[in-house]
């Protein structure tokens, strides 16, 4: 008996509605316009940032950041206060990752606008805790906290499940890169090497706790999310990747297990497995051969 083993047509549609569901509705336009654009770009064709955030490890990574910047009180205010994350997740996550897309692999001049974009939200996000602390997005501290804590997940999650992880010395390159986009969103001392970067992160620690908006936050990514049925094991797969990259400090105020035979084995496993499925579904886009690639200065 012949066995079709073409599997081709069922990439297409995994990779399709996987496509949507980061993309949005406007994904294919946007693609185009990122990759397509002639125009100096602010990161050439060799950058680590390109490598890190062209990969399925994005997926783990982005969960992680969202899981580890969520400790800190401030900004998970003005995250609960003025986010639509829970009415509206999948928008969220479609516009963070356009605007991922847009300064990594867009033109100079795209990637500007974007950051523009950003940082008028930025201004307009402020209140107070229910402590009676004041916060502001635009508050260079907390625009660095956000940072650190991203690039940090990023990096790790692209090392432990990229195709490929990166040298030490490209690991420090990718910190660098990623310091451009901070500079422009308003951080002013962006750290650049994996050295500062991790020492960065610890001068935070004692700013860092578990409130009841993180914990809600970390509910509603684990437990909760708006799925369909089809998608709730990869997901899961996903979720518990996130997790087990999560220092263990940061398990009791989110109220994590830390379970370190399961997340040094099956999590692992899940990890690289539901990675490699979206890297079979969404292969590497090729930018367009628009004659103008190099970095912008």
């Amino acid at each position: 008996m012949d066995v079709d083993l073409n599997l081709e047509p069922l990439r297409k549609r995994v990779g399709a509605a996987l496509f949507d569901r980061v993309a949005g509705p406007q994904g294919e336009r946007a693609r185009d316009r990122i990759h397509g654009a002639a125009g100096p770009r602010w990161f050439g064709p060799d950058r680590p940032i390109r490598r890190v955030h062209g990969d399925a490890a994005m997926f783990v990574g982005g969960l992680r950041a969202l899981l580890l910047q969520s400790l800190h009180p401030l900004a998970m205010a003005g995250v609960a206060g003025h986010s639509d994350y829970r009415q509206d997740p999948w928008g969220r996550l479609q516009r963070t990752s356009t605007f991922l897309a847009t300064t990594t692999f867009g033109t100079a001049a795209h990637a500007e606008a974007a950051v523009r974009r950003v940082r008028a939200i930025h201004q307009r996000v402020r209140g107070v805790t229910a402590d009676g602390v004041p916060y502001h997005a635009a508050d260079p501290h907390l625009l660095e906290w956000v940072h650190v804590a991203e690039v940090d997940s990023f990096l790790r999650c692209h090392q432990r499940y990229g195709a490929t992880s990166l040298t030490p010395a490209e690991a420090d390159g990718y910190v660098a890169d990623t310091a451009r986009v901070a500079l422009a969103l308003g951080v002013p001392d962006p750290p650049t090497t994996t050295a500062a970067l991790a020492a960065r992160l610890a001068a935070y620690r004692p700013e860092l706790r578990g409130t009841p908006e993180a914990r809600e936050a970390a509910w509603f990514l684990l437990v909760k999310p708006p799925i369909p049925g089809p998608v709730r094991a990869p997901y899961a797969a996903l979720a518990a990747a996130a997790v087990a990259s999560l220092p263990v400090w940061t398990r009791l105020p989110l109220r994590l297990p830390f379970l370190p035979v399961f997340e040094a084995t099956a999590a692992r496993l899940a990890g690289h497995g539901v990675t490699r499925v979206v890297r079979w579904a969404l292969p590497p886009v090729v930018d367009a051969p628009h004659g103008d690639d190099r970095a912008a200065g």
